[in-house]
Formats: C-alpha cells, structure tokens, sequence
C-alpha cells in the first residue's frame, strides 16, 4: 500500500504523464501546504482568543507559541524516537504548519535540544540570546521607522 505522499506523486506524474516532481518542488509544495493551514490557524485562533479574553495583553500570541512549543516537541519525539515517520511529514508538518504557526516554537525546541545535548551555554545563549537580542531588534526596527 502506498504511504499518501508516494500516491500523491503517483497522481502528478500519470495524471499529466510529462510531469515530474523534483524532490525541491515537493518539499516546496509540503512546506507551503503546511503553511497555508499553520497561518489560518494562527489568524483564526489569534481572533478567537482576542474575543474571549480581550486585548489588553497579547493572550493569543501566548497561547499560539506555548501550544506550538508543546506541540512540536510532542510530534518532533514521535515522529524520530517512536514512530520512525517518513520525514516528509516533518516537512509538512514541522516546518510547514509549525513554522507559519508560529516560529517560538522552532526556537525553542532547538534551544531545549541544545541543553538536552549537555550543551548548556550554546542552549542557553540561543533561549535567552534570541529573547533579548529579537527585543532589541524590535526596538532598533521602532527607532530606524520612526526616524525616517
């Protein structure tokens, strides 16, 4: 039985016989199938939650990167220590849905990693360098705009 990525290209190269589909354009289609779902779910869930719990503190947000970190450490351990999935479906899903849901979740899986790996200072660096540095990034995009 063919896994569904296997059928899909199945489909493409005998549907339109001439068409083939190089590993590069299928890891292009995975990652933006994946990110067309991850973004609407972050717009969607982002509204949701400004609704519910109003706007006076960035709740949203909150709960997107905390679901996504969560999320992604749950499926990153299946997907390589349990499941042995076919890394498409880390392409899909991983960098695709992930990323475009939110990008806090790629950071820190990678930080937690590094530290995980006893390889405390780079971990460290990473968790609070890109926190603190991505603040002042912030601040210096605000000052550059607001001087022009």
């Amino acid at each position: 039985m063919m896994n569904p990525f296997d059928r899909y290209k199945y489909f493409l190269t005998n549907r339109f016989r001439k068409v083939t589909v190089s590993k590069d354009m299928e890891t292009f289609l995975l990652i933006s199938l994946g990110a067309i779902l991850g973004a609407n779910l972050r717009y969607w869930l982002g509204g949701w939650v400004a609704g519910r719990l109003g706007t006076s503190f960035p709740y949203g947000n909150l709960i997107i990167n905390l679901t996504g970190s969560f999320i992604l450490g749950f499926f990153m351990t299946l997907a390589v220590e349990r499941l042995l999935l076919d890394p498409r479906w880390r392409i899909l899903f991983a960098v695709g849905f992930l990323g475009s849901y939110t990008t806090f979740s790629s950071y820190t899986f990678e930080s937690l990693s590094l530290i995980l790996d006893n390889q405390w200072l780079l971990g460290l660096l990473n968790l609070f360098g890109s926190a603190f540095l991505g603040g002042l990034a912030v601040f210096l995009g605000i000052i550059l705009a607001r001087a022009i």
